[in-house]
């Protein structure tokens, strides 16, 4: 019953003869599958009512979504691991363009490095690489957008990589902020370095020939070049010669992918300043894009392919279960590490049950509505995005 329910979350909670108290993100798992459970049995008679009782809560836009009663208030903000769309592009404005946190200009900003700040978070929110991977990116390395399409295909190297070398995706729109970027902002003057490799060529299979500058040429394949090898890498260009690295740091030096926790640092602290209600980190936006996949991705199969119960079986067995495919993009060896850490949110949820009655909901507003369920996603009202 309701009140057993009760009673059980408080003495999971709150009561001290329990030894293994848990907080309140846990609680927010357990009650998620209570919920989904009882849903089930109480939809095919075999129970009168789902114990867990619901109220409405209003979203930002002014829709209502049905969260339990038993919910818990709190839920510690080192377990908020995910941003919605909405949620990053108010983070970025504000932390990163020097917007206020009313979404206007701030006329005393003076950043410098905007375009690129901007256009590596985009990577990383677009793509789900790891601040590593994207942080190490060398020019050579970027994707092809000479033919139109939503998302491009690149590599990252097995010497950048956790694991192996692998394929990313990286949408068109964050490979646009790039290409400006590039042809904007990123001054490759910089100043004299010590150990400099000057490459010669990289043929098509991505073997690296280059002189060190004492007249000794060596060779290797891009996938095995480290961060550190990659930073000594320089081109000519333009009558002088320039790092072969994408990101540059103001004075037009290779830039550290260790840094970039520093950039983000700063934005999170300038939007703590203006009461911006956002923060985002490096990882965040690797969350971020499992869980964006996830929904994209069964909204994909069961609402715009229109798969039945027996079609959707027969596809899983073809080409691997939704789950498979984020665990794929993300480049994790087990499904587990998917399922359990980076799609958090979801765990004792049935996304099937999620997506019923929103054939045209797009994926933010579902995340919308895991924001207010599971307390884990950061979201704000639509409306504190205007651009």
């Amino acid at each position: 019953t309701a009140e057993d329910l009760a009673d059980f979350g408080h003495w999971r909670r709150w009561d001290r003869n329990n030894p293994r108290r848990v907080g309140g993100a846990k609680w927010q798992r357990e009650l998620a599958a209570f919920r989904s459970l009882y849903e089930w049995a109480a939809a095919r008679g075999y129970i009168p009512a789902s114990p867990v009782l619901l109220r409405t809560v209003r979203l930002p836009d002014g829709s209502g979504v049905q969260t339990p009663e038993l919910a818990a208030g709190e839920v510690r903000a080192s377990n908020v691991k995910w941003l919605t769309p909405r949620a990053f592009a108010l983070w970025t404005r504000v932390g990163l363009l020097g917007y206020s946190a009313d979404d206007v200009p701030d006329a005393g900003w003076r950043g410098r490095n905007d375009g690129r700040d901007v256009a590596f978070a985009e990577v990383l929110f677009s793509s789900g690489l790891r601040r590593r991977g994207a942080g190490t990116l060398l020019m050579v390395e970027l994707p092809d957008t000479s033919v139109p399409r939503s998302y491009y295909p690149g590599r990252v190297a097995a010497a950048v990589a956790k694991h192996a070398n692998r394929y990313f995706y990286v949408g068109a729109a964050a490979l646009r902020a790039v290409e400006v970027y590039v042809a904007t902002t990123r001054d490759a003057g910089g100043l004299p370095v010590t150990v400099r490799w000057l490459v010669r060529d990289i043929n098509r299979a991505g073997l690296v020939r280059w002189d060190d500058g004492g007249g000794v040429v060596s060779q290797a394949p891009l996938n095995a070049l480290t961060d550190t090898d990659r930073q000594r890498l320089y081109v000519e260009a333009d009558g002088g010669v320039e790092p072969l690295a994408l990101w540059l740091t103001e004075a037009g030096l290779p830039m550290g992918y260790r840094s970039w926790s520093r950039v983000f640092d700063r934005a999170n602290t300038r939007c703590a300043a203006l009461g911006a209600p956002v923060f985002c980190t490096p990882h965040m936006c690797r969350h971020s894009f499992a869980l964006r996949m996830l929904v994209s991705l069964h909204h994909a199969l069961d609402r715009r392919l229109g798969l039945d119960p027996a079609e959707r079986r027969h596809y899983q067995q073809v080409y691997g279960s939704v789950w498979d495919l984020v665990k794929d993009l993300l480049g994790h060896r087990s499904v587990e590490t998917t399922r359990d850490i980076y799609l958090e949110p979801v765990r004792g949820l049935q996304l099937d049950s999620l997506l019923d009655g929103e054939d045209h909901a797009p994926s933010d507003e579902v995340l919308a509505r895991l924001a207010v369920t599971t307390g884990l996603v950061l979201d704000v009202p639509a409306a504190a995005v205007a651009g």
